[in-house]
């Protein structure tokens, strides 16, 4: 029961239409509480069972991913969310091993739960980090994410990242955990125990204190910092037709049509199209493409835009090409000022590993509708005059190493740039959109988000969200962006906190450490 309440809690917490953040406080403990009391083996099942029944509602999305537009029939698709759910299960079931192992009642009935307090952030943060990594990483939805939408809790984010977000909230669910533990046991407190519970309100209030503190000065400098006009344009393409021939010359008709109105009505100085909003290679289509570079040159702007491209190559089996999942930096001046390849793929979506390939060919329709793309290379930012632009394409935007390299290349505006279309009217684009937002804080640069079907916006170096779109319908916005240069902790020094924390939980594993209080 605590395993389905746990998971059923966390699961309402999370961004969706819905989601009720505030149940991150409360929403590991009935979890945490039974590995305190739990021998290590029980623990590991209740830990996987939760992250399965977790995982199952958070990626259902999944489901419409590979039928509908993947081409996988139900029977296909439902295991592969399944297999999905399990190996991300995987970690929460270590997690709750290695806590329990470590700070469980399993070697003395009688200590208390102030070792679970410390050890569970420690552990959990450290396989968080694992999963960033292992098998090319999938990062999806970590628990910090779900305070995305509360500007004054996330600041800290600047110093450990999200990680540190994620050691937060599960240092509060085992305080939790620890005083449902006490009202329920009618033995006298141990002694010493409670120096470490008011060590760790002592960390939290000094998380809240630096977070409210470094909003005011943050808020302080964009009114001091210089501003760009930039406009996002939403074309709520459909995704069934946008490749078809007959729909690629209405497709740019409504990107210049909406992007003409940002310029001449809003002044807008660049305008940012999605991910692949040029549905055909640029180089194998020069009359529509000639169109575009037409305006950038009429309207004297920059524009943003993401497209596929490629590349030939002489070899000695004679001529290769290698394809990209790309964006194109266009100046006013009828030229190409920049290109960015898109450099972490989605596994299965943009390319399938050539030793699954052959072993799983019925996942041949993922790559046919969406291509088999090459890893791009490029850390530099792309330059539209005073703006220095860190691009991240779709996926991208969950890894935090990609925008952080950017900004220590001199980036002052990330740039996202997604097609959310594949995910329908499900939870993933505002799940999507919150991990974007913590990309702004970390590095404390604006923000700027084009999606195809949304949700598009605006997202300031305190995390705020000053503008979105809806879903599914046609939109354009445009807004003053800062361009602070500062570089954070967090962009200097990468993710040490979660790798910190990895370290640390490994060897408190090996030496198995039990409770002392």
């Amino acid at each position: 029961m605590a395993v389905l309440v746990s998971a059923g809690l966390l699961a309402s917490a999370m961004p969706s239409r819905i989601g009720w953040w505030p149940l991150l406080f409360v929403s590991l403990a009935p979890l945490l509480l039974l590995v305190l009391n739990a021998r290590p083996g029980r623990s590991l099942l209740a830990g996987f069972f939760f992250g399965l029944v977790y995982h199952l509602a958070l990626l259902y999305w999944i489901l419409i991913v590979l039928g509908r537009y993947g081409g996988l029939s139900l029977g296909l698709a439902l295991p592969a969310l399944v297999l999905l759910a399990a190996y991300m299960a995987c970690f929460p079931a270590a997690t709750c091993f290695v806590t329990g192992l470590i700070a469980g009642r399993h070697g003395n009935r009688h200590c208390s739960a102030a070792a679970l307090v410390w050890i569970a952030p420690v552990v959990w943060v450290g396989f968080d980090y694992l999963r960033s990594v292992l098998f090319t990483g999938f990062p999806w939805m970590d628990l910090g994410y779900g305070l995305f939408g509360q500007p004054m809790l996330i600041q800290a984010a600047d110093l450990g990242g999200h990680h540190l977000l994620t050691f937060s909230l599960v240092l509060v669910n085992g305080l939790v955990a620890a005083g449902l533990d006490k009202l329920g046991r009618a033995s006298r407190p141990v002694r010493g125990a409670r120096w470490p519970m008011l060590a760790a309100v002592v960390m939290l209030l000094a998380i809240g204190g630096y977070s409210f503190v470094r909003h005011q000065a943050v808020e302080t400098a964009l009114t001091r910092t210089s501003q760009a006009k930039v406009a996002v344009v939403q074309g709520n393409i459909d995704q069934a037709a946008k490749w078809s021939q007959s729909a690629k010359a209405v497709t740019v008709d409504a990107y210049l049509r909406l992007s003409q109105r940002m310029v001449r009505e809003e002044g807008a100085e660049l305008v940012v199209w999605p991910e692949t909003a040029l549905p055909f290679y640029p180089q194998m289509d020069l009359f529509l493409f000639n169109r575009v570079t037409a305006f950038t040159t009429d309207d004297k702007v920059w524009l943003l835009t993401g497209a596929p491209l490629y590349t030939v190559t002489a070899g000695q089996g004679g001529e290769q090409a290698q394809y990209w999942n790309g964006a194109l930096l266009l100046g006013p001046g009828d030229r190409t000022s920049g290109e960015y390849a898109k450099q972490h793929l989605v596994p299965f979506g943009e390319y399938v590993p050539a030793p699954v390939r052959r072993l799983l060919s019925f996942l041949q329709p993922l790559v046919v509708n969406v291509g088999d793309f090459s890893e791009g290379t490029r850390q530099e930012p792309l330059i539209a005059g005073a703006m220095r632009l860190g691009i991240l394409i779709c996926y991208e935007s969950i890894f935090p190493d990609i925008a952080r390299e950017s900004v220590g290349w001199g980036a002052n505006l990330l740039v996202n740039i997604t097609n959310d279309a594949w995910y329908g009217r499900s939870s993933a684009p505002y799940q999507s959109m919150a991990m974007a937002v913590l990309r702004a804080v970390e590095n404390r640069r604006a923000l700027v988000r084009a999606a195809n079907t949304g949700i598009s916006g605006f997202v300031d170096p305190l995390g705020r969200i000053t503008d979105q779109t809806e879903l599914f319908v046609e939109a354009a916005r445009t807004a003053s962006v800062p361009l602070l240069e500062s570089e954070t902790v967090f962009s200097q020094g990468g993710h040490w906190f979660g790798m910190a924390c990895a370290v640390l939980a490994a060897l408190l594993a090996v030496t198995r450490r039990l409770c002392r209080w």
